[in-house]
């Protein structure tokens, strides 16, 4: 439990000392990296207890009679916190680059609030009852917003307003379930199977509970018709782009759509309730949907926006069918989605850094140039389409087992759309990064590699991703907590 409200402090901590070093760059900036190392040390130690079956909870505080501040790690709280605080280390070096790169202002500011962010993730990931889980979750939104609007221009001061707008009503809406929740149930602690299940709640009650707590979720989770907040955010430095979309913000969403799921409302009362429906609709339309609007985007971090939307609902989507294998490929997702996401963001930073090009009409022989960045975005395209031998094939191997086991054959259909979509909108780019003439485009005549600090990460992520896509038996790994979630979230459930 130490290491547990360790990891959580540590990062808040550490955005103190980064002030404290506001003057001094170096200092600063070994400051975030040690903090970011120190960070993911803790969550890893905690790891192996979590497996072996040990699970803690330290309540710091007490509001009401069972409302309390409660700190606790669970399998898919620790699956979360160990994936964000990882990359959280390689998002940090590479912002070293990427900042001092483009000679960025406010880098202090961007730093601690960087830091301030993660602590709220962990909270979030490490939190024992939704009552906490709210508060660093609004921690979190308060923490972004400096990021979102750190080029201070009016595009970023307007989609910080509209990144606001969403969150913040996001979070309204999670606060009117947790009193609704409270009120029905006495606690607001989580409970596999759901607490509501326990509780003497009438049927509709539930449903509105449920509904709340998706569309406050769902907000940062950028299910549609609730994601116009997330495309317009990509006027942040693409580190920020990158901690959205794959380290932090977007899964603190999903993260939360799986504790309603699993903890709150729970499967048997999501099936009775005939909820399941729902939440497969929307995440298949936001699936399908984010796909077909993908495909038109020429800006590069745009594109990627609409992906991560797309992708995003996969682990939605699993989660729904309630079935082992299906809830296995959701949990997957998330490590799956992760280290290829943050790799492509980080390859369309190195490229701007490089070349100042954000268009993808503008990329054109970008690859023969900077060919280990572009190889390391082939390989997460393949992993993101689901080719074998990458994480990506893994996590819609076991999605569509378990749509057939659901008998929910439209999902199948589902991810195979979505899969082709994937390559008409990643392999352009890839044949226009190497087949094209560099000078055409008006690149430079010589560009090489980013500064080590960028190429370092690009490269460590995808190297990652394939040993989750080669080596899934790897020892107190994603694939094996996954495996943990779902049989504590499924009793009895049977996996190959």
């Amino acid at each position: 439990m130490t290491a547990v409200l360790g990891a959580i402090l540590a990062p808040f901590i550490g955005s103190l000392l980064i002030i404290l070093l506001s003057k001094w760059p170096n200092p600063r900036e070994a400051i975030s990296i040690i903090t970011s190392i120190i960070t993911f040390l803790l969550i890893a130690s905690a790891v192996p207890g979590i497996l072996a079956g040990g699970t803690s909870q330290f309540s710091l505080f007490s509001i009401l009679p069972n409302l309390d501040f409660k700190i606790g790690g669970d399998g898919l709280g620790i699956l979360f916190a160990a994936i964000s605080s990882f990359l959280w280390i390689l998002t940090t070096i590479y912002s070293v680059g990427y900042m001092r790169g483009l000679k960025e202002h406010a880098q202090t500011r961007y730093y601690c609030c960087f830091a301030v962010a993660m602590g709220a993730t962990l909270g979030i990931a490490l939190s024992a009852n939704l009552f906490t889980l709210f508060i660093f979750y609004e921690i979190l939104t308060i923490s972004v917003y400096p990021l979102v609007i750190h080029k201070e221009t009016d595009e970023a001061l307007k989609a910080g307003k509209k990144y606001l707008f969403f969150t913040l009503g996001g979070g309204l809406a999670i606060l009117a379930g947790l009193v609704l929740v409270y009120s029905v149930a006495g606690t607001t602690d989580f409970a596999a199977g759901g607490m509501l299940g326990q509780s003497m709640a009438s049927p509709d009650v539930v449903r509105l509970i449920f509904f709340l707590l998706i569309a406050g979720f769902g907000v940062k989770a950028s299910i549609m018709p609730l994601h116009p907040w997330l495309p317009s955010a990509m006027v942040a430095p693409t580190p920020v782009s990158g901690f959205l979309h794959a380290v932090a913000v977007v899964k603190a969403g999903v993260f939360g759509v799986l504790r309603v799921i699993f903890f709150i409302v729970g499967p048997s009362m999501i099936l009775s309730l005939g909820l399941q429906f729902w939440l497969i609709l929307f995440a298949s339309i936001t699936i399908l949907v984010g796909s077909f609007i993908a495909l038109a985007q020429d800006d590069f971090k745009r594109r990627l926006a609409y992906s991560t939307i797309s992708q995003l609902s996969y682990i939605i989507l699993g989660a729904a069918l309630l079935t082992s294998m299906g809830v296995m490929g959701a949990l997957f997702q998330i490590a799956a989605h992760a280290f290829a996401k943050l790799t492509m963001f980080f390859v369309a930073g190195a490229v701007r850094v490089k070349t100042g090009k954000t268009k993808i009409s503008e990329l054109a022989g970008i690859g023969k140039k900077m060919p280990l960045t572009m190889l390391a975005f082939t390989l997460a395209a393949l992993s993101m389409v689901g080719l074998p031998l990458m994480p990506g094939f893994i996590s819609k191997f076991y999605l569509s087992a378990g749509a057939w086991d659901a008998n929910q054959l439209i999902v199948i259909f589902v991810l195979v759309i979505s899969s082709i979509l994937n390559a008409a909108y990643f392999f352009p780019i890839i044949f226009t990064a190497f087949s094209g003439d560099p000078e055409k485009s008006g690149a430079k005549s010589r560009i090489e590699e980013a500064h080590y600090a960028m190429v370092l990460p690009i490269l460590i992520t995808i190297i990652c991703a394939i040993i989750l896509g080669l080596w899934t038996s790897m020892p107190d790994g994603p694939f094996k907590i996954a495996e943990f979630v779902t049989k504590a979230v499924l009793p009895g459930s049977v996996l190959p």
